[in-house]
């Protein structure tokens, strides 16, 4: 493993709730509702759209790796003709394979973690990959797994910094806990120069991914990734206020 890689892992296994913490959650701090992933009824003109458009050929293949619902890929019909989506949890998957049925496109679902299932995938046209990569201690292989399934084009979207680094004044603020202040883009990118990724081009994008549902949906969330039962919303409430979250900036990763 390469210095990149292991400051990247480093970075993120900082992340890592306590146990004494973690075991007083009176729920699972992870993961968001179903719908949050929902493609959206017309699709976002992204950057990362358009990076995957530039080279799908028509009636083209595509993998999405980390797929939820489908947004990333859905947005590409009708250009796609065939999705192949991978997720590690099972409803996201039933999500997907219907919102492709909706969409008249043919999807099929691969439940697993990437790249431990990657052998199961053929080669496609574009592989894309939406807001996974913070969620991947080994960053190279998995890297490099998106590379061997793309003939044309990988194309990454990610957050600029973690994203759950708005939550440090939080942390600290209900648990006297510090957390980490990366790993970030910079990060990312270290570990991108030594893999098959390496001659990729980025783009920022000022786009809010920040709809978490109604001001009470979003105290929910927040207050269950704190570890926090749900009695305490209103000191949640005003803890977001005095800490407000900023909004970060969205960057499109592609290579060849």
């Amino acid at each position: 493993m390469s210095a990149a890689e292991e400051r990247w892992r480093e970075a993120l296994l900082g992340w890592e709730i306590p146990a004494d913490i973690l075991a007083q959650a009176p729920e699972p701090p992870w993961g968001f509702p179903p719908g949050r992933f929902a493609p959206p009824a017309e699709p976002i003109d992204s950057l990362a759209r358009r990076f995957a458009l530039q080279v799908l050929p028509d009636d083209g293949t595509v993998l999405d790796v980390g797929c939820g619902a489908g947004a990333a890929s859905l947005a590409l019909v009708p250009k796609a003709g065939r999705i192949i989506g991978v997720d590690e949890r099972e409803t996201m998957l039933d999500e997907f394979v219907t919102n492709c049925r909706q969409h008249s496109v043919e999807g099929r679902g691969v439940l697993g973690r990437w790249p431990d299932v990657a052998a199961t995938v053929e080669t496609v046209d574009v592989v894309v990959c939406h807001h996974v990569l913070y969620n991947v201690p080994d960053l190279a292989p998995f890297v490099d797994a998106l590379s061997e399934h793309a003939r044309h084009r990988v194309v990454v979207e990610v957050m600029e910094r973690h994203p759950m680094a708005f939550l440090r004044p939080l942390w600290k603020h209900f648990w006297n806990l510090e957390r980490p202040d990366g790993p970030s883009l910079v990060d990312i990118l270290a570990v991108l120069r030594e893999t098959t990724a390496s001659r990729f081009v980025f783009e920022f994008e000022s786009r809010d991914l920040r709809d978490w549902g109604t001001p009470a949906d979003e105290v929910a969330l927040i207050r269950r990734r704190l570890c926090l039962p749900a009695r305490r919303d209103h000191e949640v409430a005003d803890a977001m206020r005095a800490f407000p979250r900023p909004v970060a900036r969205i960057v499109a990763i592609t290579w060849p």
